[in-house]
């Protein structure tokens, strides 16, 4: 029966993503640690392959549609992924089920999904970006930042905060490229968030797994109901008022990220 509550778990992530367009790790990880009582180095090592996983479908999407700003991707790619090594190396030398170590996991956890909430309900209040086109020549002033070393710098910080908790690439790095890349339409920004996110998300999960931090047959179980989930959460997006459920899932990642830091 734990199995299938697994898949049921799953398919309702996958759909509110799908839906919202709201991280994975956002959610499952701490479902995973709060209502499953998975060990927290293990809930984020997991998430962090079903992220990898579950994203690079969306790439392969916005790569087809052409709507990728690489360049912007390639900046974020280069301060995330070396701090995904650091940060894996860390966890090595520390030892990831080490109780310091777990505590740090949840507490930094929290703080991020307090994080992501305010992030979320920034977005909901700013209201949706005006969709724009770029005219030819636009795209390269349109994907280039103030200075280049700021995206790899705010790179390398969700970098590590991924690592740790699995959090981070979603609506704080929506937040993000918002702010460095003001003249994207929001299509290009929401491509680049989930474009840098698999090789960022993959890494830190194969980091993890090298650490013995995934559980393989939790990630299969998953996987079986989020893929499912996340198609029909994209064919129900257009019915369902946005504002609505970014407001709720605020509320409940503020209330899940208070819990995990009063562990």
């Amino acid at each position: 029966m734990l199995d299938f509550t697994f898949v049921i778990a799953g398919f309702v992530v996958g759909t509110i993503v799908g839906l919202t367009g709201v991280g994975g790790g956002s959610l499952m990880t701490p479902l995973l640690i709060v209502f499953f009582g998975v060990k927290p180095y293990m809930a984020v090592g997991t998430d962090l392959l079903f992220a990898a996983l579950t994203k690079m479908g969306g790439t392969l999407s916005f790569a087809r549609q052409r709507i990728v700003p690489w360049r912007a991707v390639g900046l974020l790619s280069l301060g995330s992924i070396p701090a995904a090594l650091v940060t894996v190396g860390a966890l090595r030398w520390l030892g990831p089920a080490e109780p310091r170590v777990q505590s740090l996991m949840t507490t930094t956890l929290g703080v991020a999904l307090l994080l992501t909430a305010a992030a979320m309900l920034f977005k909901t209040l700013r209201g949706q970006q005006v969709l724009r086109e770029l005219k030819p020549g636009d795209e390269t002033r349109a994907s280039t930042p103030r200075h280049w070393s700021l995206p790899v710098v705010f790179g390398a910080l969700i970098g590590i905060l991924v690592t740790l908790t699995s959090v981070g690439a979603g609506a704080i790095g929506v937040s993000v490229l918002l702010l460095l890349y003001p003249l994207l339409p929001l299509p290009r920004i929401v491509a680049a968030d989930v474009a840098y996110a698999v090789p960022l998300t993959l890494v830190a999960g194969l980091g993890h797994a090298s650490l013995g931090s995934v559980d393989w047959a939790l990630l299969a179980k998953l996987l079986a109901g989020s893929l499912p989930g996340i198609w029909l959460g994209a064919r129900l997006t257009r019915h369902t008022p946005d504002r609505v459920i970014r407001s709720l899932l605020s509320v409940l990642l503020a209330w899940a990220g208070v819990k995990l830091v009063l562990i």
